[in-house]
């Protein structure tokens, strides 16, 4: 697509051939806005002069080891502010930053080093354990660079500390003659065959969203300060935190660590946000949790909610308790950003929402026909975020990205208004926690379990209309069933895949049920869903 879409068109999106997405952080400099906060911190605040500063260092840093444009440089970090000035910094100097999920374990950051061919990876000193001779075997990365901290290493990659690296390094950097098509950043997408995809993002894309969404949903102001509780890593959080408050010269809070429900409260509690976003499954959390009796969101002006279905009974509690009715959307990492949504002067209590300026929907069936409006149908989304490509995986890029579509695999109804509302995958995944879970991985892992036989792996709707993963096992002879077998089976799983994966519900049975031919019965274990 170009910026003569009808979506750049409708919002009036318009850039020149020469553009780098830095440029969203270093405007703020030209505008005046240096010395305001940037991002507010449990470590400090940091103002848009001192970002831009270690944006800097950090491009300066990583060009001083000789990369060439284009070239890809992991990001296993934590949300503090290094992290923006890290991505923005590598993207200023014409590299790729690849944002990579901070929960997955070793063999899948293996896949990601050898995957993106990134000869460099910034890490989080927490996180250092997990980069060690296992995980960089068969890879081509060369240097370990650890942020907010030092750590000791057995490792055949160089290690630099990177706080004290790129302080010797200059503070000022030319943004890299980047066209606005050109590669930017990638994140990673779970997908159908189990192993994540590389999504590629442009130059252009950041901005499109802020023009898109952030304008036309979030009406940000400068004196706006956005905390979002999903982390940078997640195409959902890096927007909240970094494309909307920079493009509007307004805050992020940014915090470290698990987004335990009592952490979130202090953190409103201390920097006093005014717009929040969350998932389904953390205002969950908040509701149920003995801080939110006493929790303030008195600062807070509008909260969002994205990537499940918001249940009516979570919406009724916290508008109760905070006066404040949530608004929901719908979004991915293809299209980087919300592309449907509620808003506050229009929404429906279970609706993704109305489309988004500059995004183009339908909905068709199976053959690519369009569906009548009422009727069920597959969501194409259509706007200048869509990713052209995933990384090394041409069968799926022509399978998802069709003429500047996203083929999104999501089953809607429009209704009579065009507010959409989900009716499920086309194919069998299921999303828990705004993540996509591919059944059949689960089983092919627990079956590995020494003490399980067969099993089988389904969604189930909880009674707030979350999803979440049951599993069917069976066990060997002589296997006791109990609590302790069950949190063996869900550690197992943990372990070996991301956490999100592990099942939340396991029922055990003597035999699973069987078709004629002996194969698990899978139209069976519908009952099993209850």
């Amino acid at each position: 697509m170009t910026d003569d879409s009808p979506g750049s068109r409708e919002i009036g999106f318009s850039l020149s051939d020469d553009y780098n997405a830095s440029e969203i952080l270093f405007r703020n400099l030209e505008q005046g806005c240096g010395n305001k906060v940037a991002v507010y911190s449990s470590g400090g605040n940091t103002t848009y002069a001192e970002l831009c500063r270690r944006a800097c260092r950090i491009g300066n840093a990583l060009m001083s080891l000789g990369l060439a444009r284009s070239d890809r440089v992991i990001m296993f970090l934590d949300d503090t502010p290094t992290y923006p000035a890290a991505i923005f910094g590598a993207i200023r100097a014409g590299f790729v930053p690849v944002l990579i999920s901070t929960v997955s374990p070793k063999d899948l950051i293996r896949f990601y080093l050898q995957d993106s061919g990134a000869r460099v990876a910034l890490i989080d000193r927490k996180y250092a354990a997990l980069f060690d001779d296992k995980s960089l075997s068969d890879t081509q990365t060369e240097t370990i660079v650890t942020v907010n901290g030092t750590a000791n290493l057995s490792t055949p990659a160089k290690v630099i500390d990177g706080d004290n690296w790129w302080l010797q390094h200059a503070e000022t950097l030319k943004a890299a003659d980047t066209n606005k098509n050109d590669m930017a950043f990638w994140m990673y997408s779970s997908g159908s065959t189990g192993r994540p995809k590389g999504v590629v993002h442009l130059q252009h894309d950041i901005s499109y969203t802020a023009a898109g969404y952030a304008a036309h949903i979030l009406h940000l102001r400068e004196d706006d300060i956005c905390f979002s509780v999903p982390k940078i890593f997640f195409a959902y959080g890096f927007g909240n935190s970094i494309t909307f408050p920079f493009s509007a010269g307004a805050s992020a809070v940014l915090f470290a660590g698990r987004p335990e429900a009592g952490v979130v409260f202090e953190c409103v509690k201390a920097f006093r946000p005014t717009v929040f976003f969350g998932l389904p499954t953390l205002y969950t959390a908040l509701i149920n949790h003995a801080g939110f009796k006493d929790s303030d969101f008195s600062s807070v002006r509008l909260c969002v909610s994205a990537a499940e279905v918001l249940s009516a009974e979570v919406f009724n509690r916290w508008k109760d308790r905070h006066g404040l009715e949530t608004v929901e959307g719908l979004g991915s990492t293809e299209v980087l950003h919300i592309y449907l949504s509620n808003t506050e002067e229009k929404k429906k209590l279970g609706a993704a929402g109305k489309r988004v300026p500059g995004y183009e929907i339908e909905l068709t069936d199976r053959d690519g026909n369009p569906t009548t409006r009422g009727a069920e149908g597959i969501l194409w989304a259509r706007g200048d975020s869509n990713a052209p490509c995933y990384w090394n995986r041409p069968d799926k890029t022509a399978e998802t990205m069709r003429d500047g579509w996203i083929w999104t695999g999501d089953r809607f109804i429009e209704d009579e208004n065009g507010f959409f509302f989900f009716r499920g995958r086309a194919d069998d995944l299921i999303k828990v926690s705004g993540q996509w879970v591919y059944p059949l991985e689960i089983e092919h892992c627990l079956i590995k379990h020494p003490k399980v036989r067969e099993c089988a792996v389904l969604a189930v709707a909880l009674k707030d209309r979350r999803m979440t993963i049951k599993a069917v096992v069976a066990l060997k002879s002589g296997v006791i069933t109990d609590d302790a077998m069950t949190k063996e089976l869900q550690s197992f799983v943990k372990k070996r895949l991301l956490p999100h994966n592990s099942p939340r519900l396991v029922e055990y049975v003597d035999e699973l049920p069987k078709t004629g031919t002996g194969k698990i019965d899978r139209q069976q274990l519908l009952n099993y869903t209850s």
